[in-house]
């Protein structure tokens, strides 16, 4: 072996670093941006700007990994936001197929599903990032400080103003996955055999339905709420085939009609009854269903 074939061999010490932490950089962008597609393109930007830094210089590689990571992600995140105003119709998060690790996470499972994710989307994009970092990541605050550009003290309480404000609208009632599996599957049934009082037995009175086709596929541009009328919706998927996929460490379905992916429908659950419903169709958000997402804490 020559000299530039051992170089070649060795691991960049800053490749080896980032590699290490990469799932977890991807899991804190994807948490703030609810897009595969942008997450990746975070983590791009972090390798950029980590190859430039002093690894000498660095006490805690990860928390400063997590630093960058942070601050690319709210950059993207406001730009964003602003993106999501002219969207044609509801906006969903970027359904992933996840790894079994995932959900025994009961933790992290709980902080990237899409009922979570749809939560997070209603606070301001440094409430969401110190939320993440604070509650899923568990960081200090002055780590926290050092990424959002705020003080202590001043994190401290956007912290507990978060806090409360995801409090008040994440799901009411504990559901064991074993429960989300049971209602989800009676729900696949009912649908697939037209069982109208079946549905309606697993169904809130106030479940509401939404339905993300991007202005690309056909798809309903406002809510649809209450039982009976999300019921009359779901009769037309009496043709289409349900499989169980668990997708953000969650039960969900994968709609597919004449063989291929139409969409993913994934549920929020209270008290043992479904609530919410939310159907991605837009086929761009659809792209990596197939590929299971390594994420972790």
């Amino acid at each position: 072996m020559n000299e530039g074939t051992a170089a070649h061999d060795r691991t960049d010490p800053a490749t080896a670093v980032f590699v290490a932490h990469r799932n977890l950089l991807f899991t804190v962008a994807y948490e703030m941006l609810g897009s595969a597609a942008d997450a990746e393109d975070v983590l791009q930007e972090t390798w950029l700007r980590w190859t430039g830094v002093d690894l000498g210089a660095v006490r805690d590689r990860r928390a400063f990994l997590v630093r960058i990571t942070t601050r690319e992600a709210l950059t993207r995140l406001r730009a964003l936001r602003r993106r999501k105003e002219s969207y044609t119709g509801p906006w969903l998060p970027e359904p992933l197929l996840t790894a079994p690790d995932v959900a025994e996470d009961v933790e992290l499972a709980d902080s990237v599903s899409m009922a979570m994710l749809l939560v997070l989307e209603t606070l301001a994009p440094t409430e969401r990032a110190v939320f993440v970092l604070r509650e899923v990541f568990d960081l200090g605050y002055d780590e926290i400080a050092g990424a959002v550009g705020r003080t202590p003290a001043a994190v401290r309480q956007i912290a507990h103003r978060a806090r409360n404000h995801v409090t008040a609208r994440r799901p009411r009632g504990n559901t064991s996955p074993a429960e989300a599996r049971d209602a989800l599957e009676a729900f696949r049934l009912a649908v697939e055999t037209g069982d109208v009082q079946r549905l309606l037995d697993v169904l809130a009175p106030d479940v509401v339905l939404l339905t993300d086709g991007g202005g690309v596929v056909p798809a309903a541009l406002a809510p649809v709420v209450g039982a009976d009328q999300v019921t009359r919706v779901l009769n037309r998927l009496t043709a289409a085939s349900l499989r169980p996929m668990q997708i953000n460490g969650q039960p969900a379905l994968l709609i597919e009609l004449t063989g291929k992916a139409d969409s993913v429908l994934a549920v929020r659950i209270d008290d043992g009854l479904i609530t919410g419903l939310y159907a991605v169709r837009n086929p761009e958000k659809l792209a990596r269903i197939d590929l299971e997402t390594a994420m972790r804490r």
